[in-house]
């Protein structure tokens, strides 16, 4: 792909948004339930290609170029299939976040303003290896009305174009929905091509790697909203129910290990360490969990028949992706929290504890877009949380925090409504007063 074909492409989607953000709820809806059926109608043709891509996958993995946590987030099954078409309808079936009127005010007689929500315009979007993520991402951007860039990592590329194709023809089907408003672009070189065009994209989106997340952040003057890591963790609190943790704490590491919101450092209160650790320990090993510890953690655990290498000061700050876990015993709820505070990513945090003073000092003190209380930081989630999908999950806190759903794509204008006011009327000796009172209207 030339960078030609990528700014053509992109020139599109900017001319399509135009139109898409003018274009009915249920026009949008009705596009959304199309692909969510052609998807369903056509899932032996999605599995097939994309065992062709795991199967390159599986190879790069044998010739230690891949990990195996990359190779299990790229497959599709009949399952994924049905979760991927249940997320779209769940989309198609939520509110429509546009033309709420978020806020009206009174300024003076038969002078009102309105706050109303619009879509953003155009998003840019290079996301990993899952090729649901393409289809999440599309199916949000149509419902808020954006345009959207679509750039899926090349291990997926077969699926990400057996996804492509079948979205667009299928919106084409509802003639509302203007031709361009998704777009595929596939050449690494395409991605320095749409970082220039900020006169043409209006947020970017970015979901990997640390390292290529900054590296969007540091070569384009489009808004980036992302994460960069998710290194969660889970504090089992001295008052913690043990049983309920040791349940917790396995969810959020083995349940999925692949994805950003499971758990890479478990902090442990000293005085529940030596009852807690020993079987908790014993039941990661039974998974395959690789264990990574301080020397205290190393010293309860000596006995016990489960290896565990020593946690260097790197540990505490990596995002593994797979079966790996760091554990700490600290000496207090505060030393959790300056923990999590120092090594964290601002993701998603977790206290296990039944003192609800404790949690809400745990849930206040720690710097993240999601914390919880008795529960695993697996559901640090767009569908989980209600959102239908997620774009991503922004750890920033401008704009969106957390799981990127309908209200994140899209921003707002003013209306103001007059009747030949002047400004010259509010200035002067004999200046009339502004009243800005709010009230209940639609605008």
């Amino acid at each position: 792909m030339t960078d030609t074909d990528t700014e053509t492409k992109v020139e599109a989607a900017e001319s399509a948004a135009l139109e898409l953000a003018n274009v009915e709820a249920a026009d949008r809806s009705a596009a959304l339930e199309a692909i969510a059926d052609a998807i369903d109608d056509h899932r032996e043709d999605v599995i097939a290609v994309n065992d062709e891509d795991v199967e390159a996958a599986e190879e790069l993995l044998e010739a230690g170029e891949y990990t195996q946590a990359l190779v299990d987030r790229l497959k599709v099954d009949d399952a994924k299939v049905d979760s991927i078409v249940e997320m779209v309808e769940s989309v198609a079936a939520m509110d429509d976040p546009l033309g709420e009127t978020l806020e009206a005010r009174h300024l003076d007689d038969d002078l009102d303003l309105y706050k109303v929500a619009v879509p953003i315009g155009v998003i840019g979007t290079v996301f990993e290896s899952r090729p649901d993520a393409l289809v999440q991402i599309a199916a949000l951007a149509l419902k808020s009305g954006n345009a959207v860039i679509l750039k899926g990592g090349s291990e997926a590329s077969e699926s990400n174009r057996e996804l492509f194709e079948l979205i667009r023809e299928a919106a084409q089907e509802i003639d509302a929905i203007p031709e361009g408003w998704v777009q595929l672009i596939e050449a690494r070189e395409a991605v320095d091509t749409v970082l220039e065009m900020d006169e043409h994209i209006d947020l970017l989106m970015p979901r990997g790697s640390s390292a290529f997340v900054s590296y969007v952040q540091d070569n384009t003057q489009i808004p980036v909203l992302g994460h960069t890591e998710g290194v969660c963790h889970v504090f089992v609190d001295s008052e913690a129910d043990l049983a309920e943790a040791e349940d917790v704490a396995f969810d959020a590491k083995v349940q999925y290990p692949a994805v950003c919101n499971a758990v890479e450092t478990l902090l442990v209160h000293e005085a529940v360490a030596e009852d807690f650790l020993p079987e908790m320990a014993d039941r990661y090993a039974a998974a395959g969990v690789e264990l990574r510890g301080d020397e205290r953690t190393r010293e309860i655990l000596v006995d016990a028949d489960v290896d565990v290498n020593e946690a260097t000061d790197e540990d505490w700050r990596t995002e593994y992706g797979d079966l790996i876990l760091s554990i700490k015993v600290v000496d207090s709820l505060v030393d959790a929290i300056d923990h999590v505070n120092e090594n964290g990513s601002k993701h998603t945090e977790s206290i296990l504890t039944e003192d609800d003073a404790k949690a809400r000092t745990f849930m206040t003190g720690v710097d993240a877009a999601s914390v919880f209380h008795n529960a695993s930081t697996r559901f640090a989630d767009g569908y989980r949380y209600g959102l239908g999908a997620e774009v991503g999950i922004s750890t920033g806190k401008i704009h969106a925090r957390g799981p990127v759903g309908l209200d994140g794509l899209t921003t707002y204008k003013y209306y103001l409504e007059g009747d030949g006011h002047l400004v010259a009327s509010y200035a002067g000796e004999d200046a009339l007063p502004f009243s800005h009172e709010g009230f209940d209207g639609e605008w």
